[in-house]
């Protein structure tokens, strides 16, 4: 009498599975390696642990896009905000935020003007994109842009404002409360350097 082949015999018309090749093994290492050392990099180069970690996309000239993990809530794009509005009122000195100065060439000021758009997608943050919005060249991804926003803070010389949400052409309409709100919009509280220079009389 024959022993019972003790492995299972395959099912008619199926196909044997293969192991992983090795190379394809190291692909997915890498990719998964790559993708812990991005979001790892944001966190840790964070100014501090009490704001969401965020990555500088690309800049040009006054307008910054940042963008943050996609599982960022509200709520924390809102403290992040804020932590650039106190950096604004106070010294509005962004690089410890990791922003380049936005107006270098001024001797009493290097971030006169800033507006920061925040994404929690990161390809919005591209250099490209970020480029096409501020030229309006491409009305598709100018809708896009606005659509996809998370959060926006905007300095200029005399005033601030802060938003969640996408940038909408229809504010008012309803439900969208929801989605896009004013966090804050007014004249600063500390008056930029150019400004609080004293008048020398000839």
């Amino acid at each position: 009498m024959h022993e019972r082949d003790s492995f299972p015999t395959p099912l008619p018309g199926s196909k044997p599975k293969k192991p992983l090749d090795t190379v394809v093994k190291m692909a997915i290492g890498v990719f998964i390696g790559s993708f812990a050392l991005i979001w790892g990099g944001m966190y840790l180069s964070r100014p501090d642990r009490s704001i969401p970690p965020y990555s500088i996309g690309s800049q040009e000239e006054t307008a910054v896009a940042i963008h943050v993990p996609p599982w960022t809530s509200d709520g924390e794009i809102e403290t992040l905000i804020e932590r650039f509005r106190k950096v604004g009122r106070e010294t509005r000195n962004f690089g410890s935020m990791k922003v380049r100065p936005t107006t270098p060439d001024d001797p009493t000021e290097h971030y006169r003007r800033l507006t920061i758009y925040i994404f929690s997608l990161d390809a919005w943050a591209e250099p490209a994109m970020l480029h096409k919005y501020l030229t309006g060249e491409d009305p598709d991804v100018r809708g896009g842009f606005r659509r996809a926003l998370r959060g926006l803070y905007e300095l200029t010389e005399a005033e601030e404002e802060g938003r969640i949400g996408p940038l909408l052409d229809n504010p008012g309409t309803a439900g969208t409360e929801v989605y896009a709100r004013q966090l804050f919009k007014g004249p600063l509280s500390r008056p930029s350097a150019r400004a609080a220079e004293p008048t020398i009389a000839p």
